[in-house]
């Protein structure tokens, strides 16, 4: 832990991934770069008629990072490409996830398209310096404590948001928070997984070295003590001037004398190499470092329609916990109204919750039509090849899925709704087994819901189709 001067802020500093500035005495902007972040530039290309490709920003195991200008909107933005396509379906599916998030320190992702070379995730362009860069150029040989702090209780800030809604970093580091003039920016979101969520056979666990949890190396299951470990190590990093090894928090004295007995605590219990003995969140972690978090922030993923507070709290419960235990992208319920026999979709969490919120369906249309009419659920490996999906309807919330299930909402052996699942966050499908965990589900959420207590109101929604 050294005595290194407090670096200022990056001038003009706005949201990005993966991309930071410098701009010295006289105004010239100046990239700051690494050997290990060269890409291939693809120097003039539009992609999809709109990102004008300006010059690489980095690589990376999940795909490579551009600066480019949207000509829509007239500003830059970093465009992230997919290298590997095999992964086109959860890349997919996770850039719709993560445009949904909103944080002042979790960096925006805007858009993401395809094209005859690839995929694309489009992010804002945050003009800063990451730590990693600031480690080195101020450090002595660490930052001082009072800074280090900071910037952790900044990336607390981060994770307790991305945290609470069932989304993991899983790269979590110095390079990938990025100091503006509104403090640290989460960025690069590119290998982010849902909570619980294990590493597919015969992969290298992705993240890496010396910040990643043990867990994650192995290829076990990610949670959110896996980024508090990697924080934890972002924290050590910024003190001592180098990441920590495994069992290098026994060597915390020497390595970092003089720090207080509550903080060396605090790193001893994130950097647990157990994940069920490790600080398990953000706020705790925060707290443990003496810098408690306060408030909430940012835009939640679940959404419902304007009912009583008690109504509005149990619906989104059901949507958020059922997306946490099928790792799904989405998920939604939807009740008949009494009156006219249409689903009116009531809650929904994650890509595209806002669209289906007050969606009411005819009886009988789409897959969630079938299965109040049948009274039969149904799981759908691929909906773009199956006849029964109503793509019309999909289409009309702006977000078409990879894979569903819809088990329905049975009350005293009548029909009164259905739970939708869509799109897991690994790219697999849903099959058979998954339909019936999730009719399980269905049969405790419409305990949940007690409609005897809480009856259906048939007055919000709007009708899809006439």
């Amino acid at each position: 832990m050294g005595g290194g001067r407090r670096p200022a802020a990056a001038g003009g500093a706005r949201r990005n991934a993966a991309y930071w500035w410098r701009r010295p005495r006289g105004g010239r902007t100046e990239h700051l770069t690494r050997p290990d972040q060269q890409a291939t530039a693809v120097g003039g290309e539009a992609l999809n008629g709109r990102y004008e490709i300006v010059a690489p920003i980095s690589s990376g195991a999940m795909g490579a990072v551009y600066r480019a200008f949207d000509r829509q909107s007239g500003v830059e933005v970093a465009v992230k490409r997919l290298l590997d396509v095999r992964h086109a379906a959860r890349f997919e599916i996770e850039a719709r996830l993560l445009a949904s998030l909103s944080h002042p320190r979790v960096v925006k992702v805007l858009d993401h398209s395809s094209d005859d070379q690839g995929l694309y995730i489009v992010m804002d362009l945050v003009h800063g310096v990451d730590l990693g860069a600031i480690l080195k150029r101020a450090g002595d040989p660490g930052l001082t404590l009072g800074d280090a702090i900071e910037y952790v209780r900044h990336g607390c800030e981060a994770l307790s948001y991305v945290h609470s809604q069932q989304i993991v970093h899983r790269d979590v580091k110095p390079q990938n928070m990025i100091l503006g003039e509104d403090g640290v920016i989460l960025v690069d979101f590119g290998v982010a997984r849902a909570l619980g969520a294990e590493e597919d056979q015969g992969t290298i666990a992705v993240g890496t070295p010396r910040y990643m949890a043990p867990e994650v190396f192995a290829g076990g299951t990610v949670s959110a003590a896996s980024d508090i470990f990697s924080l934890a190590a972002t924290l050590w990093t910024l003190l001592v001037g180098s990441p920590p090894r495994y069992g290098d928090v026994l060597k915390l004295d020497k390595l970092a004398p003089g720090l207080p007995p509550e903080l060396q605590t605090a790193l001893a219990g994130g950097l647990e190499m157990l994940p069920e003995q490790r600080i398990s969140s953000a706020s705790a972690f925060a707290e443990a470092v003496g810098v408690p978090l306060t408030g909430d922030r940012g835009h939640s993923l679940a959404q419902s329609l304007g009912r009583p507070t008690t109504r509005r709290r149990v619906m989104e419960a059901i949507v958020r916990t059922a997306a946490g235990m099928f790792e799904a992208a989405a998920c939604s319920i939807a009740l008949t109204d009494p009156k006219n026999g249409e689903l009116v979709y009531e809650a929904a969490w994650g890509a595209g919750a806002s669209e289906v919120v007050g969606m009411r369906l005819p009886p009988g249309v789409g897959l969630a039509g079938a299965v109040v009419a049948s009274g039969d659920g149904v799981f759908v490996p691929e909906c773009r090849k199956d006849p029964r999906f109503a793509r019309q309807v999909a289409a009309g919330t702006g977000y078409v899925p990879y894979t569903m299930v819809v088990a329905p909402l049975i009350r005293d052996g009548k029909t009164i709704g259905v739970l939708s699942v869509l799109d897991r966050r690994d790219g697999g499908p849903y099959l058979r087994e998954d339909l019936g965990k999730v009719a399980l589900f269905a049969d405790l959420a419409v305990v949940a819901l007690d409609l005897d207590t809480f009856p259906l109101s048939s007055t919000g929604g709007r009708t899809l189709l006439a």
